[in-house]
């Protein structure tokens, strides 16, 4: 018995400690065609399609360049702002992607589809937070 239990401290040990080593998971971003046209890490980052770093979303909703150069936010309401602080648009929690005059750009669907103003699908996005893919789609 006391083997067996010395066998399982082991494992839940090796376990743990190759756990911190594997890396942040990412989310394919795709087109209307299925095309990978990058990936987002689990801790914001984004990627092209080469898997090169093309900017972050930081969790505090600061938006960056490849370099880490704020250029925009995203506030916790959904407003989306350019560098200098102007809205330039925002995401509602039901999905619906809006211009700086409110006027309705997008959306994207609880399944992570990106879908234009008339409701065509222009991409895709699973697994990623909405607003997330909204800002990854249309504003970066």
């Amino acid at each position: 018995m006391k083997n067996i239990i010395v066998k399982s401290a082991l494992a839940c040990a090796l376990f743990l400690g190759l756990s911190l080593f594997t890396p942040a998971f990412s989310q394919e971003l795709r087109n209307s065609s299925g095309s990978q046209t990058g990936k987002m890490d689990s801790d914001g980052t984004v990627r092209n399609s080469s898997g090169s770093k093309i900017g972050k979303i930081d969790s505090d909703g600061t938006i960056r360049n490849a370099s880490g150069s704020k250029i925009g936010s995203l506030d916790s309401d959904g407003t989306i702002r350019n560098g200098s602080g102007s809205k330039i648009g925002k995401y509602d929690s039901d999905g619906t992607v809006r211009n700086s005059s409110g006027s309705k750009i997008g959306s994207v669907d609880k399944d992570g589809t990106l879908r234009n103003d008339s409701g065509s699908k222009i991409g895709s996005a699973s697994g990623i937070k909405k607003e997330w893919a909204a800002v990854t789609f249309f504003f970066y």
